[in-house]
């Protein structure tokens, strides 16, 4: 993971924290200070501890097609509402709101910006190709070469 990705990823988390706790009054900040401090402890949270919650809560997620790791994000915005002096929140629902403005605003950032996670390039399939016209043959039209549209990830 390079320089850049890390910086971009911790400037959508304090972006959305930012404004979640502008929008709803259960989460809020004493200072600039505690929610940088907020915020890098989210960062590594989501480095560290979400990747192991979702693997104890596979199960959990694919039944709920996907909205478990929402409940997953809540939890650890509670945990550093409780564990940051100066950076509150006041209950699960207030969790919850500010876990979806940070998934909202992490989308829309790569919607805007763009994702370099999935990469979709065309190429020329194998079978595509015309063949060679032999000595044994009469040369014959050959179709025009058209190219497959295929997801590379």
């Amino acid at each position: 993971m390079d320089i850049k990705r890390i910086f971009k990823s911790w400037l959508l988390i304090a972006l959305g924290v930012l404004i979640a706790s502008h929008v709803f009054a259960g989460i809020h900040y004493s200072d600039s200070s505690a929610l940088v401090v907020a915020v890098l402890l989210l960062s590594l949270c989501n480095v560290f501890l979400k990747p192991l919650l979702m693997l104890f809560a596979l199960p959990f997620i694919i039944m709920t097609f996907g909205l478990g790791i929402w409940l997953i994000n809540a939890l650890l915005f509670l945990l550093v509402g409780n564990l940051v002096d100066g950076f509150d929140v006041d209950s699960f629902a207030y969790a919850l709101a500010g876990a979806f403005v940070v998934s909202l605003t992490g989308f829309a950032a790569n919607m805007f910006f763009g994702n370099s996670r999935v990469q979709v390039r065309t190429t020329r399939s194998a079978g595509n190709r015309p063949s060679e016209p032999t000595a044994s043959r009469q040369p014959h039209r050959q179709k025009p070469l058209q190219d497959d549209d295929v997801i590379d990830i």
